[in-house]
């Protein structure tokens, strides 16, 4: 791969999608774009299911009833993947700042469909003060 690549080979994109590689500066659009635009939360959940999913996989060709079946795997994975989203801004938030990215580009998709409602917060009851001790009441 050249150093000017911007998306990564499937290699590359299995090593960093389980944390194991830091992909070059050339592709840091395509990092932020993957860690905080559309659907990264989604993608982040199905790439931390994948290997609990890939685990549980031979527990339902053990020959019982499903119930019993269910009841090996569910418990695990049922967790698994609640705690994926859970932790899902915490692990993206990581992701970034481990590839030297600004953490805070996790929240800029919601920042942006929400500036009209703090616009009309600003509008109606002043900006925030921001000024330390103040306890966040913005009052004296």
């Amino acid at each position: 791969m050249t150093d000017g690549a911007r998306k990564p080979n499937p290699v590359q994109f299995i090593l960093y999608s389980y944390g194991k590689k830091v992909l070059p500066p050339s592709m840091n659009d395509w990092v932020a774009n993957d860690l905080a635009g559309p659907g990264a939360a989604w993608r982040t959940v199905v790439r931390f299911a994948i290997p609990c999913f890939l685990i549980l996989v031979p527990f339902w060709f053990i020959p019982t009833t499903f119930l019993v079946k269910a009841s090996m795997t569910l418990p695990i994975f049922i967790p698994f993947v609640y705690f994926a989203i859970a932790l899902n801004k915490i692990y993206r938030r990581a992701r970034l700042r481990h590839h030297g990215l600004d953490p805070d580009l996790v929240d800029v998709i919601a920042r942006e469909r929400e500036a009209d409602m703090h616009a009309e917060y600003i509008a109606k009851h002043g900006p925030r003060d921001r000024s330390p001790g103040q306890g966040g009441t913005g009052a004296p």
